[in-house]
């Protein structure tokens, strides 16, 4: 049996606690008041693309100025962009499509019916399709990112989050619903595993290791970063992060795992070894900042935040309206 050496003491902690030199470095408002979700990046063109309620928020990435906006993605989660083709899309997951656009204009080419609920969004260039993690019907749709045509559907039988691209060239996606992660092939669309996480349920970020070939896995209940073998699902091991997770990251040259929490914090896990792990120490964001982009040239994050405002509600055990404070919407960068 392989030895799996675990660093949690405190100590160990306390002492690496703002190791990674990492802290907000700069705070970008940016107007409008509505719901948000995924952040994206292009990070060779600079740009930053921020969901926003029914638009996308396209903001330069060293300026922080909005430079334009996409508009009618109602209930919009995540962007995606294949660059080769000068294609850009969206998950739009209260109408059930997708946006197709000119990432050069911002302008609507064309929309797409996928699957109910379209949520998580992400671009494969090997076979140079778009995927889309389907909440309302449980599954994933294929679409070629040359014509925007859909190519077929997979079976996930759950819902996805975070997907990140194998080694070996398959797709891995957390399924939050199953508490899983669900393995598909991206040229047949069939799924060829699944490996339950088993420690922790609700995964929703994911990040990926190459080298190590290791997946790692941010759960909200009982927040976790759960540590898995890629090629067989094994779980290495299990360590505390944030409460509100949303999405996950890695470096592969600094080793740095980063989870962005909802409890305004951004967990860092530093990989010594594929099966050895030490806390880097957590930034402190800002309360709702639960997703991020991480930014391979720079090596900042970004992460989408606002405050929002309880009115009490109308009826007698009903819960509290909770809105985005007016003028509140930021864009923070995490950096060195």
């Amino acid at each position: 049996m392989r030895y799996v050496k675990s660093v949690l003491m405190i100590s160990a902690a306390l002492s690496l606690e703002g190791a990674t030199g990492y802290k907000v470095v700069a705070r970008y408002p940016v107007p409008g008041d509505g719901g948000f979700d995924y952040v994206a990046i292009d990070s060779a063109a600079r740009r930053i693309y921020l969901s926003h309620g029914t638009q996308v928020d396209v903001v330069d990435a060293d300026s922080g100025k909005v430079v334009g906006t996409i508009a009618d993605t109602p209930g919009v989660h995540g962007a995606a962009i294949a660059a080769e083709f000068k294609h850009g899309f969206t998950s739009n997951g209260r109408e059930d499509k997708v946006s197709m656009f000119d990432p050069a204009t911002l302008q609507l080419i064309k929309k797409i019916d996928v699957g109910k609920g379209p949520d998580g969004i992400y671009y494969h260039p090997a076979t140079k399709r778009v995927f889309t993690n389907n909440h309302g019907s449980h599954d994933i749709t294929a679409i070629d990112a040359k014509t925007g045509e859909v190519a077929g559907t997979v079976k996930a039988e759950g819902d996805g989050e975070q997907a990140v691209i194998g080694a070996d060239g398959l797709i891995y996606v957390n399924s939050e619903n199953t508490d899983e992660v669900v393995v598909f092939d991206p040229k047949s669309l069939e799924v060829k595993k699944r490996f339950p996480i088993g420690v922790a349920k609700t995964p929703t970020g994911l990040a990926y290791d190459a080298k190590t070939n290791r997946l790692f896995i941010g759960c909200r209940n009982e927040p976790k970063m759960v540590v898995m073998d890629a090629g067989t699902g094994k779980v290495i091991g299990s360590f505390p992060i944030g409460a509100g997770v949303d999405y996950a990251a890695f470096d592969p040259e600094a080793k740095l795992a980063f989870f962005s929490c909802g409890d305004g914090t951004l967990s860092v896990y530093h990989e010594k070894s594929a099966d050895e792990y030490e806390d880097a120490g957590a930034v402190k964001t800002q309360p709702s900042a639960k997703t991020m982009a991480f930014d391979p040239k720079t090596k900042q994050i970004f992460l989408s935040a606002a405050e929002f405002v309880e009115t009490p509600a109308a009826e007698p055990g009903k819960r509290p309206r909770r809105t985005v404070k007016p003028g509140s919407f930021v864009l923070l960068v995490v950096g060195k």
